[in-house]
């Protein structure tokens, strides 16, 4: 298209410039000439103007786009490839570039909304409408037995039927999981575990669940959601179980001992935080006594999330890397339970405790509209 713009426009000026060398020109004919000069010159711009396709709704930092929305900005129409907000077009690789455009917004399309109410449970092929709960409409993307629109986005996506155009709930905190998916994942959770807990947390590793690719991305928030569903059997635990554990915790061959007590430093919070030197040690990165108020773990939501966080992207534990780095390199999930329990469960120590693990895994990017990739098992 564009190629056909310049053309034409070489084509006017050429004619027009013949004109002024093989004719002589009175004022009368210069004037005419320049009138039909100018009006080719309208005429070419016109076209070339029309011929740019209609601006859409133009792009808006406050409003949530999703996979399908459209927006313009800077003279350009973007397609949204996946949730977004506050993040302009043409700065980043959500956004994909359709193409200049001009001239007035493009009316919402018309179409047949004459589709079938979304049921859990129904099985749906590849292309299927749905209306959903909220009178919005789904495509979609891939067979599956009924999961949710709004949650299993890989499934999903929006559909636009009669100029209505449907929006994901925002994850506010700008975490990758929502918090309907969250509620999804931990249905029958303790209400300790709160999802404002884990999100208030998310500030003191800001690199977690935030590097890499979207898919890497949430493939690390679903494997450290999914190794803290383990821990805790569904975050409905929030400290250890066997109680008679719980005074084998004190190492006192540490300088600073066990200031709160030898029974003081059992398993608690998402990835079930135990010993006193792991108790330093986090405290002391988090910026918190731990050592000497273990038990703000089993009080502060907000802290047992930044100790499971703090384990995750600092500690290799029994393995050879964190947690963090065995999802953002590609090595995969099994590395991460490598790390956080390897020595009882891999290497054949206990297959069913692995599987278990990888069944959740699997189970939360399925949730999060991902694959799980590879190197599953330990």
């Amino acid at each position: 298209m564009l190629r056909q713009r310049v053309m034409a426009t070489l084509a006017a000026l050429a004619v027009t410039g013949g004109l002024a060398v093989t004719l002589p020109m009175s004022s009368a004919s210069a004037s005419a000439t320049s009138s039909a000069t100018s009006s080719a010159t309208s005429a070419t711009g016109s076209a070339a103007k029309s011929a740019a396709a209609n601006c859409v709704a133009a792009w808006n930092s406050s409003t949530v786009y999703t996979n399908g929305m459209t927006a313009s900005h800077n003279g350009r129409n973007w397609f949204a490839q996946w949730w977004t907000q506050n993040e302009a077009p043409g700065t980043n690789s959500v956004w994909s570039d359709r193409g200049a455009c001009g001239g007035g917004t493009t009316p919402p399309p018309s179409g047949n909304c004459n589709h079938p109410n979304w049921a859990a449970g129904t099985w749906y092929t590849a292309g299927s409408i749905v209306r959903y709960t909220d009178g919005r409409y789904y495509r979609a993307e891939h067979d599956n037995p009924g999961y949710d629109p709004v949650i299993s986005t890989w499934y999903w996506e929006p559909h636009t039927c009669g100029g209505t155009t449907p929006t994901d709930p925002p994850p506010t905190s700008g975490f990758v999981v929502s918090e309907a998916q969250f509620n999804q994942m931990f249905p029958n959770r303790n209400p300790f575990y709160t999802y404002s807990g884990l999100t208030a947390a998310l500030s003191a590793y800001p690199g977690f669940a935030r590097t890499g690719s979207e898919t890497v991305k949430r493939q690390e928030a679903a494997a450290f959601l999914a190794n803290a569903n383990h821990e805790t059997g569904g975050l409905v635990h929030v400290v250890e179980q066997n109680t008679a554990n719980y005074s084998h915790y004190c190492d006192p061959s540490q300088s600073y001992g066990c200031p709160a007590g030898q029974s003081a430093y059992y398993g608690r919070g998402p990835i079930q935080l135990s010993w006193n030197f792991n108790y330093k040690a986090a405290g002391d990165a988090l910026g918190i006594n731990l050592l000497a108020n273990p038990y703000l773990v089993q009080n502060d939501a907000s802290v047992a999330w930044k100790t499971a966080l703090w384990y995750w992207n600092t500690q290799n534990g029994p393995g050879t890397m964190t947690p963090h780095n065995a999802m953002i390199n590609g090595h995969g999930f099994g590395q991460t339970i490598r790390s956080i329990n390897g020595s009882l469960e891999c290497d054949g120590r206990n297959p069913a405790q692995v599987q278990s693990r990888i069944a959740s895994y699997q189970r939360f990017t399925q949730i999060l509209g991902v694959t799980p990739g590879g190197n599953l098992s330990c």
